[in-house]
């Protein structure tokens, strides 16, 4: 099968790769399409040392698995647990001491023709959800997992800071709070996206210096994470949505005289994910830049890592 594999930070399309044979528990998924993530530009960059296919947003469609499932469209949550770890047995199946993650860790991804993960992992697409928007559960999923761990009511101020694909998705979840939301970029054509969605948008300079309760910081760089720390205000909660390629450094201190509380905010859930896709309450049409074949999936990437560009999307079918 085809493929986009990574290695020693080269990317190569290999046309020779071995379809995978699923393992007890798990299914074989004909990948149908595909996002390319900011992580998965991360990992050409070095920020793991990753050595496999990559891709982890995908719709597809089992063809070995469970009768319910067979023929039928897929997405996959991206964590594949033990079951036996102190994590899995605690109900943290995604932080687990053992666990493979599509894509990322250990495990072949999703930009290719086809991919292996638990049945567990598989959720099927309602048929109201196009093939297209079911791409970016992955992503929504994240962005809900923000408000599993951080409880978030009309009264509060909340910023969110970065226009970019992660920075979008987490403005509309959150809007649907109906909080008092800013989101600040630098882009005046993705604020304008939220804008028409009703949502509150600027620059840099309309963020007010310790006025938010809850900061987001979805840039992934040291200066997003600057204006989300100087804009709350004492017993703050600042959530990190990005992760981070480099290393960052900060005024630990003043932490800790804020009395602030510092989240880290990764994978979430699909179901909810889902459901918000089926009912259209999160708009992704307009996060999508452009699309490539597999075959060219190398200027996909070269696309991908383009000022100003959105959602680039493979199409595996």
């Amino acid at each position: 099968m085809k493929g986009l594999w990574l290695e020693n930070k080269q990317l190569q399309l290999c046309t020779n790769l071995p379809i995978p044979e699923p393992p007890p528990g798990e299914a074989l998924v004909r990948v149908l399409r595909a996002g390319i993530c900011n992580t998965d530009l991360e990992l050409l960059r070095g920020y793991y040392p990753y050595r496999g296919i990559l891709g982890h947003e995908f719709v597809g469609i089992v063809e070995q698995g469970p009768a319910d499932l067979v023929n039928k469209r897929v997405v996959g949550e991206i964590n594949a647990a033990c079951g036996k770890c102190r994590f899995c047995l605690s109900e943290q199946p995604t932080h687990c001491e053992n666990r493979t993650v599509l894509g990322i860790v250990n495990r072949n991804g999703a930009f290719a023709e086809y991919l292996t993960l638990p049945i567990a992992n598989l959720h099927p697409v309602p048929d109201s959800v196009s093939t297209d928007a079911a791409t970016f559960t992955e992503p929504v999923a994240a962005a809900l997992e923000i408000q599993q761990q951080v409880p978030i009511s009309p009264e509060d101020k909340v910023l969110v800071v970065g226009d970019g694909k992660l920075g979008q998705l987490v403005a509309q979840t959150i809007a649907l709070t109906g909080c008092e939301l800013l989101v600040i970029g630098r882009h005046r054509d993705k604020l304008a996206n939220l804008e028409e969605r009703g949502i509150k948008t600027g620059f840099a300079d309309a963020v007010k210096d310790r006025y938010f309760d809850i900061s987001i910081e979805c840039t992934g760089n040291p200066e997003g994470f600057a204006i989300a720390r100087r804009a709350l205000r004492p017993r703050g909660t600042l959530v990190l949505k990005s992760t981070y390629a480099g290393a960052l450094t900060f005024d630990a201190s003043a932490l800790v005289v804020d009395e602030i509380t510092l989240i880290g905010s990764r994978c979430g859930p699909f179901k909810p994910a889902l459901q918000l896709l089926a009912q259209n309450q999160v708009d992704v049409k307009h996060l999508i830049h452009s699309r490539y074949p597999l075959d060219e999936g190398l200027v996909a990437f070269e696309k991908a890592q383009s000022s100003g560009v959105l959602k680039v999307l493979l199409e595996i079918e």
